[in-house]
Order: C-alpha cells, then sequence, then structure tokens
C-alpha cells in the first residue's frame, strides 16, 4: 500500500468584522425562548450594598381577589408620589430608588416580596427601621395577607460589641442563635422570633465582605426568611389530613375484616358503596393537598440551597441558623412527606379492596347466572319433549279428521247408491293419511327452522 502524504491547510487570520456583517447574525431565525433564556439568567439580580445598611421585608401571601395588575397600580402610586420612574406592564419584579431608600418588589408564584433598604444605620438597632419611612396608608392597601417580616442590619465589626449580653438587648432579651459566614468574612445573629412590633430581627456584622458579598448574603437571609415560612404552610394542612387518613384507615381495617366473613349480597354492595365514597373523599383530599405539599417540598429544598450557600460555621455557645433551622423544618417537612406517603397508599389500598368486592360479587353474579342457564337448558329441553309430544299428538289428531271427512264422503257415496265397505276403505286410507299428515308436518317445520 502507498503512504498518503497528509494534508497541509494554511490557516489565515479572521479579519475584524464589519458592522454590516455582523448585521447579518441579527437576521438569523432565533427560538423564541432565545433571548428570554439569557435575560433570565440576569432576572432579580442582588442588591450592591456597603456596609452599614438596613433593610425591612414583608412578604405578603397572594389572594384572589387580588391580581397581578393591582400591585402594580400600588407601586405607579408611590413611584408617583416620589416623582420616579414607575414599573412597566407584566413584569415580575421591580427596583427602584425613591430617594434616599431603595424599594425591591419581587412577585413570586404564590407570593410577592417588598424590600426596603436604607445604606445607613441608627445609633439604637432596630428602632428605626426602613419600612417606618413607607406611608402607612398604602401600606396597609398592599394586597394579600403576610407570611413574613423581617428586619436586617448590617455593621461593621468595629461598630458593635459582639459580646452575647450585650448583643441580647437588641433582640428584646430573647436567646440567641448565630453563625460565622465564609470563613469568618462575617457573623449573624438572630433569636428567630416575632418582637414586639411582630417582624423577626437578624443583625449582620460584616468583616471583610465586599459590596457585592453583601448583597448576596443579604439575598440568602431574606430568602431563608421567606421560603421558610412558605413550607411551613404545608405542616398545619398536613396535620389536618392525617387526622382524615387515620380515621378512613381505621374504616378500611373494618371493611376488610367484614369482608372475610360470609354476607349476603346485600351488604357487599353496602360495603361497595362505602367504598365509593372513601375513594371519592381520598379524591378529594389529594386534590386540595397535592400542590401545598408539593410547594412545601420545594420550598424546603431551597431553604436548604441558601444555608448551603452561607457556608456557617459555629460560634460558642451559640447554635447556628442551619442547625435551628433544621431541627424545626425537617420534622415538618417529613410529616407532609409521610401524609403525602400515607394519603396514596391509602388511595391504593381503597382501589385494591374496591376491586377485590367488586370481584367477588362479580363471581356470586356469573355463579347465580350459571344456574339460572342450567335452570332455562332443562326448561328448554323439558319444552321440547312436550313439544315432540303435541306434535305427534296432533299427527294423530289431523289423521282423525281427515278420515272422518273420508268417513262423511263414503256415506254420501253410499246414499248414491255407490256400494263401498267403509270400514275397509277407512282402514287403508289410515296409514297413508297418517304419513301425509307426518310427511307435510315435517316440510313445514324444516321451511320455519330454514327462515329462523
Amino acid at each position: 500500500m502507498g503512504s498518503h502524504e497528509p494534508e497541509h491547510f494554511s490557516f489565515k487570520k479572521p479579519k475584524v468584522q464589519s458592522k454590516a456583517y455582523r448585521k447579518n447574525y441579527s437576521l438569523l431565525t432565533k427560538h423564541e425562548h432565545f433571548s428570554q433564556n439569557y435575560e433570565g439568567l440576569h432576572a432579580r439580580p442582588f442588591p450592591v450594598l456597603s456596609t452599614p445598611f438596613r433593610t425591612s421585608q414583608l412578604c405578603f401571601l397572594h389572594d384572589e381577589s387580588y391580581s397581578h395588575e393591582s400591585e402594580l397600580i400600588l407601586l405607579r402610586e408611590i413611584c408617583q408620589r416620589y416623582s420616579v420612574n414607575p414599573p412597566g406592564k407584566d413584569i415580575s419584579c421591580f427596583y427602584q430608588d425613591l430617594g434616599g431608600y431603595e424599594i425591591r418588589w419581587e412577585r413570586h408564584t404564590e407570593f410577592s416580596s417588598y424590600t426596603f433598604l436604607l445604606n445607613d444605620r441608627d445609633e439604637n438597632l432596630f428602632t428605626s427601621t426602613p419600612i417606618e419611612l413607607i406611608p402607612i396608608d398604602w401600606l396597609q392597601r398592599l394586597p394579600g395577607k403576610v407570611i413574613s417580616a423581617v428586619h436586617l442590619e448590617a455593621l461593621d465589626v468595629t461598630s458593635v460589641n459582639l459580646e452575647k449580653n450585650s448583643l441580647r438587648q437588641y433582640f428584646e432579651g430573647q436567646r440567641l442563635i448565630g453563625s460565622k459566614l465564609h470563613h469568618g468574612e462575617a457573623s449573624i445573629y438572630s433569636a428567630m422570633r416575632l418582637h414586639s412590633d411582630s417582624f423577626n430581627r437578624i443583625l449582620m456584622v460584616n468583616n471583610s465582605l465586599n459590596e457585592c458579598q453583601n448583597g448576596r448574603v443579604l439575598r440568602s437571609l431574606l430568602e431563608i426568611e421567606a421560603y421558610r415560612n412558605m413550607a411551613l404552610l404545608a405542616f398545619p394542612l398536613a396535620q389536618e389530613v392525617s387526622a382524615k387518613v387515620s380515621q378512613m384507615e381505621s374504616q378500611l381495617a373494618q371493611l376488610l375484616k367484614a369482608q372475610n366473613s360470609k354476607k349476603s349480597s346485600t351488604d357487599e354492595k353496602h360495603q361497595l358503596t362505602v367504598l365509593s365514597e372513601m375513594a371519592a373523599i381520598i379524591a378529594e383530599l389529594i386534590t386540595n393537598s397535592r400542590y401545598r405539599f408539593d410547594a412545601g417540598t420545594a420550598y424546603y429544598q431551597m431553604v436548604e440551597s441558601r444555608l448551603e450557600e452561607l457556608e456557617e460555621q459555629e460560634i460558642t455557645e451559640l447554635q447556628t441558623l442551619t442547625s435551628f433551622i433544621e431541627r424545626r423544618l425537617s420534622p415538618a417537612c417529613r410529616t407532609v412527606l409521610a401524609t403525602k406517603r400515607r394519603l396514596d397508599d391509602l388511595a391504593s389500598r381503597v382501589n385494591r379492596a374496591s376491586d377485590l368486592l367488586r370481584t367477588r360479587i362479580n363471581m356470586v353474579i356469573e355463579t347465580q347466572n350459571q344456574a339460572l342457564l342450567q335452570s332455562m337448558d332443562r326448561r328448554a329441553k323439558m319444552q321440547f319433549n312436550l313439544q315432540q309430544t303435541v306434535e305427534g299428538l296432533s299427527v294423530v289428531v289431523m289423521t282423525y279428521y281427515v278420515l272422518q271427512l273420508f268417513d262423511y264422503m263414503l256415506e254420501a257415496a253410499d246414499s248414491l247408491g255407490w256400494n263401498t265397505n267403509k270400514a275397509l276403505s277407512i282402514s287403508m286410507l289410515m296409514p297413508v293419511v297418517f304419513a301425509s299428515v307426518w310427511f307435510l308436518g315435517q316440510r313445514i317445520k324444516k321451511r320455519l327452522n330454514n327462515i329462523e
């Protein structure tokens, strides 16, 4: 075999693309979500903040009586008060400086968050909060119900005493939890309780975080607070559903026990009716709870993800935020998952019990139908035998009447002077008439069978 010489390629340095050539790229046919996929990566950015800063956030659970547009109307109203640019149409987030402080609005699937930021500090922590700058009449008209409320203040490490008893004064004497973040670059403290103003409080102490890191930590802490409360919405529903499931499990056990004893068809039909009613109730429970259970699980996973982002480390004698939330949130989430599994298992067991009972009822019906068919078969045989008997008698009767007619004819012949032996004639005609009548009857019967 001969050898092939390697091909040599010459690479030329690409020319700088002209504006006209680059414009041609924009003429390419793009998927309808092409731009949206890129823009979505930058949606809801974290704030860029220097320490110190103060934050207040309220999260409102959506109410069916209010729409997306009603929130935008209120946002446009407050923008008009401060003479700033209002939000556009059909947006899901809005960030605007109102002159001295910033408002950040984000609409989620089930709730909307309103965050108010001040890039300064007050001498006394948590005594003057950003939300106090918002007109109370405007706040009272925000649609929905409050599901989360938190104040967060961030200070430099040099401007606060980190001794535990000194920090407790900012949390109305409540027991503290706290941790170091990002290998000691910051630390956080909170009581994770509602204080006298019905807000939770979080103190963030910055050691070496830059402005972007400040914003990312702030976003994680606010999302933990919102998602934690949203995840717990599934827990009361799980308790309610669990009680109903326990009641129906006991009822199902009694029905299954009753199925093992011999019952009449009426009792079995009653049991089937009860099982059908239970299946309807379970289907309604699944419909009313499945979304909330799945949403609660999703919120719990997001809380876990945000806690991982904080990279917490323990502070002496203080419980970390992760361990505190996990200890209280995990059992609630496990209860939700267990209730969901129990509900699905109960639905499956009720369906199996219904199928078993229907099978038993069908077997009883088939047995009854088989007995009925056997009875009908016996009756058909009796009718057939009776029919054959009647057919034989009919031939005899018809033969008798035909011979009677011949007897009348012979008597008439005698009156005309024809001397005939009537008895001999009738006896000779008898087998002929009998055979003729029988043959004719068979022909008629055959024709009728052909017609069928």
